[in-house]
């Protein structure tokens, strides 16, 4: 057998990377995410369940900065997730499959979570809705 000293498959070490390419990890590790981060509210919902005192130490952990981390996290993974789900149903009409449109809507559903986020997390602390 000939020894050609190339990969059989390739690997992303192989490509320059583009934000299609992020775009489609990320939402795949967002999609992971968001179902880790549904135990968290799973948690939540059954310590509401358990009575007040027990609802008092979820909000006591979900209100410590690791905790505010997590959920912060989770609510950008889930409008990251969403803003390109909605690219996605976009393309499955057959629009926006030329490179230019294909990175614009990648960085619109980059920018657009972000902003998603921002604006939902400034209306949670000025209401003082967190824990």
């Amino acid at each position: 057998m000939a020894d050609t000293r190339r990969p059989l498959s390739p690997h992303l070490q192989v490509y320059r990377w583009q934000v299609q390419m992020v775009s489609s990890i990320v939402h795949r590790v967002t999609g992971v995410a968001l179902a880790f981060g549904t135990l968290l509210v799973l948690w939540g919902l059954l310590e509401l369940a358990g009575g007040e005192r027990s609802f008092e130490q979820f909000k006591i952990c979900i209100g410590s900065p690791a905790g505010m981390l997590l959920l912060f996290g989770w609510s950008w993974a889930l409008f990251y997730h969403l803003c390109n789900g909605i690219r996605h149903l976009i393309q499955d009409t057959g629009a926006g499959y030329e490179i230019p449109q294909f990175v614009r809507s990648s960085w619109l559903s980059v920018i657009g979570s972000i902003v998603l986020t921002v604006l939902v997390w400034a209306y949670v602390l000025m209401a003082g809705g967190v824990a």
